[in-house]
């Protein structure tokens, strides 16, 4: 059972570095982790640029998921609207935070894409970015190899500090 209920969104970045450093199955087992259709697709590219063992097979990642969630043209463009600096996205950070826009109640959004976290940033939710090493942290995981620095508490409050400072004459 999830030690968290609140819905963990996950971008590809954060699926491939789970499966690289083999904490994948933890960090499922401890939360409830979504993403969207786009993230599953990307991970699915580029695969032949890793060795075998950091294939990812689709269903079982599928099936590893809380839920894949659907994005919209409609939800696409609510996103770019209210968000000049959507279009700046990556796919799979533009569908996630497009779906991330249209919840409700509480979630958190685990990502390094600094574009993405920018866009937390100028929409007010940077309490909601949380690092991978912290949701691994939280319930117990090492992940061996370690974590790159991308995937670190202190590189995103780092990160997120700087792009406070360099947003901080554009924001309302």
């Amino acid at each position: 059972m999830p030690r968290r209920s609140v819905p963990v969104l996950v971008d590809t970045n954060v699926i491939l570095e789970c499966h690289r450093t083999t904490s994948w199955r933890a960090l499922t087992g401890g939360y409830r982790i979504e993403t969207v259709g786009e993230c599953i697709t990307e991970t699915q590219t580029g695969f032949q640029n890793r060795r075998p063992e950091q294939w990812i097979d689709e269903a079982a990642l599928r099936k590893s998921l809380a839920r894949v969630n659907a994005v919209s043209d409609a939800e696409r463009a609510a996103a770019a609207v209210r968000e000049s600096q959507f279009a700046a996205l990556d796919p799979g950070e533009r569908d996630l935070w497009a779906h991330a826009l249209t919840r409700t109640g509480a979630w958190v959004l685990c990502g390094p894409d600094r574009a993405s976290l920018r866009m937390g940033v100028r929409l007010g939710l940077r309490d909601r970015l949380v690092s991978l090493e912290e949701l691994l942290s939280d319930i117990g995981h090492r992940p061996k190899p370690e974590l790159r620095k991308p995937y670190t508490a202190r590189w995103l409050a780092d990160c997120l500090n700087e792009l406070i400072v360099l947003e901080s004459g554009k924001l309302p």
